[in-house]
């Protein structure tokens, strides 16, 4: 007898399955009333499964691997497996719509509607003979019986935690550091590139992820990314622009050196010491990209480092394992060959594993000996794939679907897993439950892996990618990675496509027409740019090709309508149409019997739902977030197996009341309920049964704007609303009682976290929510009536807590227009307060809370009447301080006594300082100026001075707006390591002075000072400058500002006036700036002014990537020639220019990619039509090489493709 598998081989879950549907449909005496072939044929399938497949899968499991007879015979029985269920479930959902819709039918019409599923049907046939092969070849196979597989299987009740602890890797963590603080000069360029290379599964990223935990030591300013540049080239141009960065490429193959210089053009814009710290599997990729000879060559982990990533795996310790399992252990340890993530898989397969006999057999299996010629796989990984229970393993290899790389969601993978039917049924868990402790279970064996620095979104190792892959075999498949349809398998399954440019949707309805059993079809589109703009017709084609479609995702498409034929898809399980353009659902959506979750999130244009929907008795997820949906169907009360709903509208009639909410018992997670002025009593109210939802952890009840009524009738209605005390989020918005219902705030809700009131106008009085242990966030916004906030929003009379929000740490008040006084006695309140907020509260007086001993940032803004000490606050770090109104009453403004509380160095850990609508004059003094303060903003304050009696070294960015009025002359020799600079309408201003070196300034935006004559002095001081911004400063005599020293080479950024001042200095662009990328000319407000034509010929630096014109009046001919010399021009926009109407000159630069013409009409007509003056001969066939836009004055945009039309 073959060895026995712990969880059962791959096809045994789904077999089990199919046994599953077959004796339901036969104990079921409606179904087959009376049909004898059918009935015979069920039988036969049943015998076949459990006497002639079952007994021998876990056999055939392990010899696959050597017989390929075997394998074969696998792939055959998967095959007639798919058949067998989808006829299974024709079967069950035909006689289960013919019940639905008349529940008193006779079982003869029943019968009928089954005999035209079984009778001379095809695919039966088929099915059948697909059977017979599979029995009859088993015989020639060396194939062995095994008992069966106790499949009572228990997920182990672990948490997750992704624990930082790392072994083996110090050593070289701290030679890659070394390298990165080398600063030695190893060439021109100001950027390092250092690659870490290795093997795949050695520890490149976790050591690339630790060095970038330290990041601080190296650098102020890091990134981790991954290696999609095209997208995001310009995002890292202005992000990376001026700083000393560490960016961290994670898993490069690109090893071609032009195509990689091309990809860092945009990390060029950073400083001198910039560092790229990159991972790859290739020795090629290392020294293709290296700027230098720092290349790391990450060896594999010791033996015994390798020991101890198991043991933490498999949650043992070197003290407390068993002497004779430590030796086992170390043996199969020692067949990971030093791969780290080998040993994570194995340790996590046998974690709470104490049994000899299992650890001996892991070690001695058969599969470490085991190759593949197509796919090379870790014999490691592929040993804790083999014992794998059964049904993670059909839910692991689903996942090959998804595109290596791609970042997904842990429950969106769940609902598609549902929708397979891959989630075995356990006591009285939901398939979500079960979903949830299969994914978790799969993380644990680090076959999914949280990402790195986004929350709640999972990844797939590129190891384990090929790992899903190779046993997915030809039942999965991604069309994008085939060139010719002819080269997916006709058994593909699921079929999964990811957009990109030069994939026309022809081609994917051609793959459609060969793989027609597909079960899944997922639209991936990491762009909505490149959409496909799905037609009716085609989509309607689609469906008609694919009817055996269980899941199907449009997400993020152009499809605008779904057609009628989406009734036709009896086996559709789950729908998503989110973020698409879909303004209407037809009716015929009510015939998917079997429809599980429908997504609509963000679909903007959807204003209705059909009625149709009450028949979606399976339905379990409607998400319809961020629709315009102005009412909900009737019936809603029929779905009671919904588990998710997101929004519900409460309805004035009969079938759409808040009532049908009563019945949806099941309720998880979150749900918005609307318009609750509809909602007539509290009887109504209490029908909802919201006390009875314990699965709702999130709640939002929102009134809409409209009259008062009873506030009696209101307070009662939110009374009999009340959740249950199992609830974290509750927001209530627009309640219109005048108090609130005891529960709000009653401590028993000690899972409640966070609460948001807004827009309660009739409330005089606040809830006591100082009571709940466990709040932490707290926003009380737009109360109109509201005067006092005293001892009952602390406590009550049944208060236990003695400190009132002990474990707040937001609190946000705000649009309080009548708030008077503020009822701090309560001294040991809000000890973990960390920020708190108070704005446009202009009646607020008195005093603030005395001592916040954890705030962190203080915000009080638009409150004209408060005039007090600001709270004794050690760990503040940010004050923001505006009162927006001239002063009504005697009294100090508010940054006034901020600039008190400074003074007197109460503030010493401040790093963060913003100042604004301060009408008292008031002098700033340097020295002050808190020692740690890197960021100062000072906003309409026109009476403020600054008393230059010192330097401050550690401010990096300054912004005076509206502001210093009476200053004519500014000096930043106060701030010599200042980084970037912005004053703009300072109006007498007449002279921004340096004396000294500014090294560090790395920006400059000078807007809008219409007395501003010289900057030459900034000019000369600053030879690190790289974006620097000059816009209606009329006075400012540019020729003598750039002329001044020699050409800038820094300079990469620069956005000015377009002026007869400009025009008559214009080659100075192209030889002072000669190494400039970015070019953004203004046209000066009402005015005409400049020359008519634009380029000329030698005006425009040839270093330029992106030209910009925006709102020039006088330009009416764009001249060609001026661009031609432009070979690295890849983006021209052209924004607002009325008179620009021609093109002249042979073409534009052959590197263009974007072309964007908006409020232009002249020119942009033109273009729309392809006017012949300006699109010919050589010119047309060009441009059609790239994408243009081309938007009138209204925003209105096209963009044109080679391969496909966006609109």
């Amino acid at each position: 007898m073959a060895a026995k598998l712990y969880g059962g081989a791959y096809l045994s879950s789904f077999v089990d399955s199919v046994l599953d549907n077959v004796s339901k449909i036969l104990e079921d005496d409606s179904v087959l009333y009376g049909n004898h072939s059918a009935n015979k044929f069920l039988k036969k399938l049943k015998k076949c499964l459990l006497v002639d497949v079952a007994p021998f899968l876990d056999d055939a499991e392990l010899k696959q691997f050597t017989n390929k007879n075997v394998k074969k015979w696998l792939v055959d029985l998967q095959d007639a497996l798919y058949m067998a269920d989808d006829f299974l479930d024709e079967l069950s959902t035909k006689a289960a719509t013919v019940t639905q819709e008349d529940p008193a039918c006779n079982s003869s019409y029943c019968n009928s509607v089954v005999n035209s599923i079984v009778e001379g049907s095809p695919e039966l046939e088929e099915l059948d003979q697909k059977l017979d092969d599979v029995v009859e070849s088993k015989y020639y196979l060396p194939l062995e019986k095994t008992a069966k597989v106790d499949m009572s299987w228990r997920i182990p009740s672990t948490s997750l935690v992704v624990s930082s602890d790392i072994f083996g890797r110090d050593k070289d963590k701290e030679e890659v550091i070394k390298l990165l603080l080398d600063d030695t000069p190893h060439a021109e360029s100001a950027l390092t590139v250092i690659p870490i290379w290795g093997l795949g599964g050695i520890g490149k990223t976790t050591l690339a992820q630790l060095i970038y935990s330290d990041a601080k030591k190296i650098s102020p300013a890091s990134s981790f990314i991954n290696d999609d540049f095209d997208s995001l080239q310009t995002h890292l141009k202005e992000a990376l622009t001026g700083k000393t960065f560490l960016v961290v490429l994670d898993d490069v193959w690109h090893d071609k050196k032009d195509s990689w210089e091309h990809l860092l053009k945009p990390f060029h814009y950073g400083n001198h010491g910039s560092k790229i710290l990159l991972t790859t599997c290739s020795k090629e990729v290392a020294s293709a990209v290296a700027t230098t000879e720092l290349h790391y060559q990450l060896s594999l982990l010791s033996e015994d480092d390798c020991w101890l990533v198991f043991l933490k795996q498999a949650h043992l310790s070197t003290d407390s394992i068993n002497p004779t399992l430590e030796k086992i252990g170390k043996g199969i340890v020692k067949k990971c060959d030093g791969l780290p993530l080998a040993a994570q898989g194995l340790g996590g397969l046998l974690r709470g594993n104490s049994d000899i006999k299992s650890w001996n057999l892991i070690l001695k299996s058969e599969i470490w000996e085991f190759s593949d010629d197509t796919i090379k796989v870790v014999p490691a990984l592929r040993i804790s794939y083999y014992y794998l229970p059964s049904c993670l393993k059909r839910c692991f290899v689903y996942c090959s679907l998804i595109p290596k790389g791609y970042e997904f969601d842990k429950g969106e993978l769940i609902l598609l897993w549902m929708a397979e039917n891959l989630l075995q049924p356990v006591e009285k868990k939901t398939p979500e439950e079960v979903g949830d402790k299969y994914f978790d279970e799969l993380v644990l064996r680090s076959f999914i892996q949280p990402h790195s620095t986004w929350e709640g979104r999972f990844v797939m190792h590129d190891l384990v990618h090929d790992l899903a892959m190779m046993f997915a075999g030809e039942f999965c498949s991604r069309a994008e990675e085939h060139e010719k349809a002819v080269q997916i398998s006709i058994k593909t399954r699921h079929l999964s496509h990811m957009v990109k440019v030069g994939y026309p949707f022809s081609k994917l309805l051609e793959v459609c027409d060969r793989v027609k059993h597909t079960r899944t079809f997922l639209e991936i589109n990491l762009d909505k740019r490149f959409s496909f703009k799905v037609e009716n017709a085609s989509c309607n084609l689609l469906m008609s090709e694919l009817k055996y479609l269980r899941a199907l995702s449009f997400k993020s498409s152009l499809l605008e309508t779904l057609p009628d034929s989406i009734g036709e898809l009896i086996h559709l399980r789950y729908l998503n149409l989110s973020w698409s353009n879909v303004v209407a659902l037809p009716e015929s959506l009510g015939r998917l019997y079997n429809l599980q979750t429908l997504k609509l999130y963000g679909c903007e244009r959807l204003k209705m739902l059909p009625d149709s929907m009450q028949d979606l008795v399976n339905l379990r997820h409607l998400d319809i977030r961020r629709t315009m949906l102005k009412e909900r169907p009737r019936g809603m009360s029929k779905l009671k197996s919904l588990q998710f709903l997101s929004n519900y509208v409460v309805g004035k009639h009969e079938g759409n009341k808040i009532t049908e909410l009563g019945a949806l018992a099941n309720l998880q997670q979150s749900i918005c309920i609307s318009k609750l002025e509809n909602v007539v009593n509290s009887n109504e109210a209490s029908e909802a049964r919201m006390s009875d939802k314990d699965g709702l952890d999130h709640l939002t009840l929102y009134w809409s704007s409209g009259s008062d009524r009873d506030f009696q009738n209101e307070e009662d209605i939110l009374d009999k609303l009340r959740p249950h005390s199992n609830l974290k989020h509750l927001e209530i918005l627009g309640y219109r009682g005048t108090a609130f219902p005891n529960w709000l705030g009653h401590f028993s809700y000690d899972n409640i976290t966070y609460i948001k009131l807004n827009g309660c106008r009739n409330c005089r009085v606040l809830p006591s929510l100082g009571q709940l242990p466990f709040l932490k966030d707290l926003s009380i916004s737009s109360f109109e009536i509201l005067e006092n906030v005293g001892v009952e929003f602390y406590r009550d009379d049944e208060s236990c807590l003695e400190t009132p929000f002990p474990m707040l740490e937001t609190l946000r008040f705000a649009k309080l227009s009548c708030w008077r006084e503020w009822h701090s006695m309560e001294l040991n309140a809000f000890p973990q307060l960390r920020k708190l907020t108070i704005r446009d509260c202009p009646m607020l007086r008195g005093d603030l809370p005395n001592y916040l001993p954890s705030l962190q940032s203080l915000d009080i803004r638009s409150c004209m009447q408060l005039s007090c000490s600001l709270p004794r606050a050690p760990a503040l770090n940010e004050l923001n301080m505006a009162d927006f109104y001239e002063q009504v009453v005697k009294r100090k403004h508010l940054v006034e006594l901020a600039m008190e509380a400074i003074k007197q160095r109460q503030l010493i850990y401040l790093t963060c300082l913003s100042i604004s609508h301060c009408y008292s004059h008031i002098l700033f003094p340097v020295s002050a100026v808190p020692p740690s303060l890197d960021k100062l903003v000072i906003h309409s304050c026109r009476k403020l001075e600054f008393q230059m009696d010192g330097q401050h070294h550690s401010l990096q960015e300054l912004s005076i707006t509206e502001s210093c009025d009476s200053v004519t002359s500014f000096s930043l020799d106060a701030f010599p390591n200042i980084k970037h600079v912005e004053i703009s309408y300072c109006g007498k201003m007449e002279c921004i002075v340096v004396s000294g070196s500014l090294s560090f300034l790395r920006s400059l935006w000078i807007k809008y000072c219409g007395s501003l004559k010289s900057v030459s002095s900034i000019w000369m001081a600053a030879p690190q400058l790289e974006k620097l911004g000059l816009l209606d400063c009329p006075e400012i005599e540019f020729s003598a500002a750039a002329a001044a020293g020699d050409p800038h080479r820094c300079l990469r950024y620069l956005e000015i006036d377009y002026s007869d001042k400009l025009v008559s200095c214009a080659t100075l662009l192209n030889s002072q700036f000669h190494r400039l990328t970015h070019l953004e000319i203004h046209g000066q407000r009402g005015s005409g002014s400049g020359s008519k034509s634009f380029p000329k010929e030698g005006w425009l630096p040839a270093s330029l990537e992106s030209l910009k014109l925006r709102m020039i009046k006088s330009v009416e001919t764009l001249e060609c020639k001026g661009l031609a010399h432009l070979t690295s021009l890849k983006e021209l926009t052209i924004h607002f220019c009325p008179k620009l109407e021609n093109m002249e000159g042979e073409m534009l630069p052959a590197s263009l990619t974007l072309l964007y013409i908006s409020g232009s009409p002249l020119l942009g007509e033109r273009c729309r039509m392809k006017d012949p003056q300006i699109f010919h001969g050589a010119k047309q066939h060009h441009l059609c090489s790239y994408a243009f836009a081309f938007a009138s004055a209204s925003a209105s945009s096209t963009v044109f493709n080679h391969s496909n039309t966006h609109t």
